[in-house]
């Protein structure tokens, strides 16, 4: 069953990427959706089914190199049902949102075919994510993870005709090969320590790895925290975290659908499957993970800001979806694997609902993604209204206080922001309070974009708004979906990933806390660590989960109080006195271009970097191939080479006596070197 779940997407992209020609456009997209959706099916059933036994399927052989050893192999646990439903639902919804999506886009010329290219660019992104979440080694994860770096490039430039979809889909490709060389070097250093690339292997030395020395770049580290710290820059690229976020908001040029795929469930994610994948590592690296705690957070506050003041629809939500990245991370920093799955799950489902609903608002729009052009449209299009509704009271966190009964937001993100204070670190309690205000912030952006958006009189061009209507059927399935997901997803799974010690145990397999040195010898000696069956791992010393149960009711309370403000504020800005945001934004221009200019972070690298890089490559170019290559040594090859072919030409006349003479030379000129040198 898992075998069909993996390969599945990838047949469905060789039929619409290859054969739509035999079968016909139409065809060959509902071949790709289906196959999604009998993945998705399955993986619901794997995942409803499974006991808590970790298990590995073997495929084939991948590389045998020496004692490098990576074979292919499907690893079954609890992490892995996980993000399988994760992946496939959303992937199925979107395959089908996109026949109405996509239908008559008038980014292309009539009559050209471009559809069955999409679909099979989104079938093989799912194999992809599909791949790296199901790999047993870092080897196949690896290709898993390049696999949808390439996908996702092809999709954020699928509308190549534009330059600033093909400067997006370049620039997510570039800043992601920066992270992917951390995490090449991270794979590159574990097999040097442990000589293997198999997480079971790799999980038993994490102790050892801990005690353990490296040198590297001329300076002595220790191994867990390093290795950590270079596996958690490569999470920093796929998952846009700060530094390296700087792709995510371009991905926008690419098709709305394309958006929801990446930024909801499945790309911007690998990052945090990676961290939590790796928690056995991770739990003895408290350096790296402290280091993961701060990026998260600040990671969080500022992509809440720059959300603050956005008016493309979909750059809000994308910026939404970095702030969110950030709460996942905070959790895995502070040992809350479980909780950050948690949150990854239930911001599926919210996230993928708030871009497909976006997708339908530009739809009936005429594409239109400027929010300042919105206005009054919840009577033109009522069911992407509630439906966006729902997936912003999840967002912001909606629920009854002190209780298991909200939003999927609600349970999942106010587990994080406990969970950070019950680290009882400076780094946690930190994390803790930025949260908060990021929650406030979130509140408030998503709620202006509601207001914007279905609220207040239409703006812009009347003659769009008259003509604004429902999206199809196809787009509107989907978006009631993913609405039940957003209202259920955290009431029914907050106690596996947020119950007592032992709900999680029992879901993610036992058992989650292992004592060291399983294994001796007859000595004595230890010769083994185990971390047993379970999915994740949490050192004996973590009592996070804990004291976030034990947090006081002021903690416990601050976010749904951080919600209400920032839905208060924007109903005051955007309902109740709407010119309040134009004059705070002239009377305070200087912090309102700061945000804007999502904190000057593209022009700083463009000075730092792109422009020096780009100096030091025209004086490459012009300097050293121009002149030097082919001003310098062309011109003096161009010189001599003629002149000694010119020669040799003159002493080919044909003549046998001609060749007679050299002959006579030849030999002279042998006998006296062997005369001189006295060679006998």
């Amino acid at each position: 069953m898992e075998t069909i779940i993996l390969f599945a997407p990838l047949v469905g992209a060789l039929i619409a990427g290859f054969g739509w020609k035999l079968i016909g456009e139409t065809a060959a997209m509902w071949v790709s959706t289906g196959m999604l959706f009998l993945a998705a099916l399955l993986s619901w059933i794997v995942f409803l089914t499974f006991d808590g036994t970790t298990e590995q399927i073997h495929i084939l052989r991948f590389i045998e190199s020496g004692s490098l050893s990576a074979d292919w192999a499907i690893r079954v646990d609890r992490l892995t049902t996980i993000m399988l439903i994760v992946v496939t639902t959303v992937s199925a919804l979107v395959h089908l949102y996109s026949f109405g999506y996509m239908d008559n886009d008038p980014q292309w010329p009539e009559g050209e075919s471009y559809k069955s290219r999409f679909f099979a660019y989104l079938s093989f992104f799912t194999f992809s994510m599909l791949a790296l979440v199901t790999s047993d080694n870092l080897i196949q994860m690896f290709f898993g993870w390049e696999g949808v770096g390439v996908a996702s490039y092809l999709l954020i430039g699928f509308y190549y005709r534009k330059p600033t979809a093909n400067a997006a889909a370049i620039k997510a490709f570039v800043v992601n090969r920066v992270g992917d060389f951390g995490f090449a070097l991270g794979i590159f250093g574990l097999f040097f320590l442990t000589d293997s690339v198999s997480f079971d292997v790799i999980f038993a030395e994490a102790p050892r790895l801990a005690e353990t020395q490296l040198t590297f770049l001329w300076t002595q580290w220790n191994a867990a925290n390093l290795i950590a710290f270079l596996l958690f820059v490569g999470a920093m690229g796929k998952s846009a975290q700060l530094f390296l976020h700087t792709w995510l908001p371009d991905a926008m040029e690419g098709p709305t659908p394309v958006s929801a795929l990446i930024h909801a469930a499945t790309m911007v994610t690998a990052g945090v499957f990676l961290i939590v994948r790796m928690s056995p590592l991770m739990e003895f690296a408290p350096e790296a993970t402290t280091f993961i705690v701060y990026i998260g957070a600040f990671t969080a506050f500022f992509a809440a800001t720059v959300g603050l003041v956005q008016k493309d629809i979909k750059r809000v939500i994308a910026y939404s979806t970095c702030s969110q990245l950030g709460y996942m991370f905070v959790a895995a920093g502070v040992g809350m694997y479980s909780v950050a799955m948690f949150h990854l799950l239930t911001h599926a489902f919210f996230k993928a609902l708030l871009f497909l609903g976006a997708g339908s608002v530009i739809h009936a729009m005429h594409h239109e993604q400027d929010m300042s052009h919105y206005g009054g449209l919840r009577k033109k299009i009522p069911f992407t209204y509630y439906s966006m509704l729902i997936g912003t009271l999840a967002i912001t966190g909606v629920g009854i206080p002190l209780t298991y009964i909200g939003f999927a937001g609600f349970l999942s993100k106010d587990a994080i922001i406990e969970s950070a204070w019950g680290a009882h670190t400076e780094a946690g309690m930190f994390a803790f309070w930025l949260l908060v205000v990021s929650a406030f912030m979130t509140s408030f952006y998503s709620w202006r974009l509601m207001f914007m958006t279905f609220f207040g009189k239409p703006r812009g061009d009347s003659h769009t708004h008259d003509h604004a209507h429902e999206s199809p059927r196809t787009m509107l399935v989907p978006l009631g979906v993913l609405a039940v997901g957003a209202i259920l997803a955290g009431m029914i799974w907050v106690k596996p990933f947020f119950g007592s010690h032992e709900q999680v145990s029992a879901f993610y397999g036992v058992p989650i806390q292992a004592t060291e040195a399983a294994d001796t010898t007859d000595d004595g000696t230890a010769i083994g660590w185990s971390v047993g069956q379970g999915a994740i791992y949490t050192h004996p010393d973590n009592q996070v989960l804990e004291n976030a149960h034990n947090a006081p009711k002021w903690v416990k309370v601050s976010p749904f109080i951080a919600m209400m403000l920032g839905l208060g504020l924007a109903f005051w800005f955007y309902i109740v006195n709407p010119t309040l945001p134009v004059r705070l934004a002239a009377n305070m221009r200087p912090l309102y271009l700061f945000l804007w200019n999502k904190w000057y972070f593209d022009e700083i690298y463009d000075a730092l970097l792109v422009r020096p890089l780009m100096g030091i490559g025209r004086l490459l170019w012009k300097r050293g191939d121009g002149n030097v290559i082919d001003g310098f040594l062309n011109g003096v090859a161009m010189g001599i080479v003629p002149f000694f072919t010119r020669l040799a030409g003159k002493a080919q006349t044909g003549f046998l006596f001609t060749y007679a003479f050299w002959m006579v030379l030849g030999i002279a000129a042998l006998i006296t070197w062997m005369s001189i040198g006295g060679v006998h």
